[in-house]
Formats: structure tokens, C-alpha cells, sequence
């Protein structure tokens, strides 16, 4: 009998689990001091199913939700594949040093989690957890979350106010602290066009001109970057 291989995201869907359904809290923080991130994703799925893979090429749909926060390919294919998700749980932008909640009741065969989001201000910067088994026995777990890089842009660290598609570089917006201006751009290339860990924004202390539009002082950050509490009920 042959396996039926479903494309999804960046790897596989394989024969749906059956893991039993559980009850979810999950709350997240925002660990930096100066960077938000855009409306979150946060779904329960099959073991088979994930949102990216370091060391691989980012999908269309994580591209637009690195690039400039879109969730809508994403949300498309986990509804496809009758995952439990919910979308913007932070009603809007998740500020530093603060948290969101939001609920999950998972279907059977649902059992792992994953979290998305852009990062605020960076060209294809992301925060995400990816397929984390949910445990089965009742209690509080931790997860501490990294930045990643979608791989798909060059981290010229430029302000743009019209960027955020796909293939369009620049950074679309930069909540909080107001970004500089006129600068010439860190770089124009992207040598990693893989999912790797981002390295960071750079920035620079300068208002107008210099290397970045960024601020050394205000927008760079050490991983990790969010703190995921998840209550199994």
C-alpha cells in the first residue's frame, strides 16, 4: 500500500496522529527591550506538520509573514490540514517587556505547537517555535523562544516605509523608539538564504546618516528574544 506525501510548508504531511486532545494556555512574553512583534500565530498541529526548518529554503508563506507579518498562507494551509490556531492573540503589535493569552482546545492527532511572528524592526526577522511535542501530563511548562532569520533578504537595516512584500527589501515599519534616517545600508547581500539563527540588528549611533537606520542602544538583542508558559490542563 502506498503513502499518500502531502506538500506542506517546508516539510511533510504524513498520516495524521493519534495523540488525544488536550485543553491549552499559552502565554507569551516578548523578552527584548526595543523590538515588537506583529500579530502572532499560534497553532496546535500533527507531528508531521511544521512552519520552517532551520537549514532550509523559507516557503512563500513564511516568507510573507518574515518579510512584513502577513499570516494569511500561513493560516491558509493550517486550516487545510485542520489544525488548531489562533491568530492575534495580542489584538495588534506585541510591545517588549510584555505578554499576551490566548487558549487552545487541539483535536485529535493535534499534538504539537508551533509560534510565528515578525520581529519589529528587521528586514525578514522572526520569532517562532516549531513542533514542540505538547506534553500529555497536566502542568506548567516553559519554553524560551530564539530570533531567526527567514534567509530571503539582505539585512540592509533601512526603513522603508513601502517594503514589507515579499522580494521588496527594506524594513516596513519600526514601532517604539523612532529609527533613524538616510542611512547608507549594512549590507546588500544575503550570503545564508537558509532559515539560520539571526545574528541581530547591528545598528549604529548615528541619527541621520550612517550604516543603519537602526540604534545600537534601542534595537539590538541577545537570544531569546520570547518566553512561551504553556498550561496543559
Amino acid at each position: 500500500m502506498k503513502t499518500r506525501i502531502i506538500p506542506l510548508i517546508t516539510g511533510i504531511l504524513l498520516a495524521s496522529g493519534t495523540a488525544s486532545a488536550a485543553s491549552l494556555d499559552v502565554k507569551i512574553t516578548n523578552l527584548t527591550q526595543g523590538i515588537y512583534f506583529t500579530p502572532l500565530l499560534v497553532s496546535a498541529h500533527t507531528s508531521d506538520a511544521m512552519l520552517f526548518n532551520t537549514g532550509e529554503a523559507a516557503s512563500d508563506a513564511l516568507t510573507a509573514m518574515a518579510e512584513g507579518g502577513s499570516l494569511a498562507g500561513l493560516s491558509e494551509i493550517l486550516t487545510g490540514i485542520n489544525a488548531n490556531t489562533m491568530e492575534n492573540p495580542a489584538e495588534g503589535l506585541l510591545a517588549p517587556v510584555t505578554s499576551t493569552m490566548t487558549s487552545l482546545e487541539t483535536d485529535e492527532g493535534n499534538d504539537r505547537l508551533s509560534i510565528v511572528a515578525m520581529m519589529l524592526p528587521t528586514n525578514d526577522g522572526f520569532v517562532g517555535l516549531n513542533s514542540w511535542p505538547i506534553p500529555t501530563t497536566p502542568g506548567t511548562y516553559h519554553i524560551y523562544l530564539n530570533a531567526y532569520d527567514a534567509g530571503t533578504e539582505a539585512n540592509n537595516e533601512l526603513v522603508v516605509a513601502d517594503s514589507g512584500a515579499p522580494g521588496t527589501p527594506g524594513i516596513p515599519a519600526s514601532p517604539g523608539v523612532a529609527p533613524g534616517t538616510m542611512g547608507e545600508g549594512v549590507t546588500e547581500v544575503e550570503e545564508n538564504k537558509l532559515i539560520h539563527i539571526h545574528r541581530g540588528n547591528l545598528g549604529d549611533d548615528e541619527q541621520v546618516g550612517g550604516k543603519s537606520d537602526l540604534h545600537n542602544t534601542v534595537h539590538r538583542w541577545l537570544n531569546p528574544v520570547a518566553k512561551v508558559t504553556v498550561t496543559v490542563k
